[in-house]
């Protein structure tokens, strides 16, 4: 691995499943979620649950310019609103502000993989970092969290942009910020579409599969950790 990142000079990073991963097992039904619907939601069938967490992303996927946490936050209770009248969990508008809340503003919700600090800071010394990310404003203060922050040069988040990877724009801006040819860089991610949306303008594709629902057979580079890469 350490040979194909030799000619590289800029190494591009997701965050979920890559960096981190959701302290819940969730990314949308955190623990303050389960603690407040849990009850209600065992009499949900997964398919129930899939269909209304499915509604709700598409409400977020529609209007995905947020430029505030602020903004954010009311994005995450209307999402909540939507799962739970799906589901019929009967959460209150007070329950609903509590869970998008803690969403938003509770860092405890995610937890970095014990080696990503490490492999981020050893290879900040020998590139330039960078992240292309489908998230919100909380990202930067997650980061920051982690305490991974400081060791990147430039990000593409796409609630700036208002659109979500494999669109070709996330990587366009990746390209224009770093100031590099695609043919310079490499891209880790957990989903092999958005590595093809990557791979399309020429930057090189590395799929993480820490979460085992990515280890899947795929023409790219693989890795179960980002250790594999030092």
């Amino acid at each position: 691995m350490h040979d194909l990142l030799s000619d590289k000079s800029v190494i591009f990073f997701d965050v979920g499943y890559t960096i981190d991963y959701p302290a819940s097992g969730d990314w949308m039904f955190t623990n303050r979620f389960y603690e407040i619907a849990g009850e209600c939601l065992k009499k949900c069938s997964e398919t129930q649950i899939s269909k209304a967490i499915a509604t709700g992303a598409g409400y977020l996927e529609k209007d995905h310019l947020v430029l505030t946490e602020e903004h954010e936050a009311e994005q995450f209770c209307q999402f909540y609103r939507i799962v739970s009248e799906s589901l019929q969990l009967d959460l209150t508008e007070d329950e609903i502000r509590d869970i998008a809340h803690d969403r938003t503003y509770n860092m405890d919700n995610y937890v970095i993989y014990p080696d990503a600090k490490n492999v981020i800071q050893t290879l900040s010394k020998t590139h330039r970092l960078g992240i292309i990310s489908d998230t919100w404003p909380s990202i930067e203060n997650q980061l920051r969290s982690l305490d991974v922050l400081q060791y990147f040069s430039f990000v593409t988040y796409s609630f700036s942009l208002g659109v979500f990877k494999p669109d070709r724009r996330m990587y366009l801006d990746a390209l224009q910020k770093c100031g590099c040819d695609a043919k310079d860089t490499v891209f880790i991610d957990d989903c092999p579409a958005n590595l093809e949306g990557a791979a399309a303008l020429g930057i090189t594709p590395i799929l993480i599969a820490a979460n085992p629902a990515s280890d899947v057979d795929t023409s790219f580079i693989k890795i179960h950790s980002l250790s594999e890469l030092l």
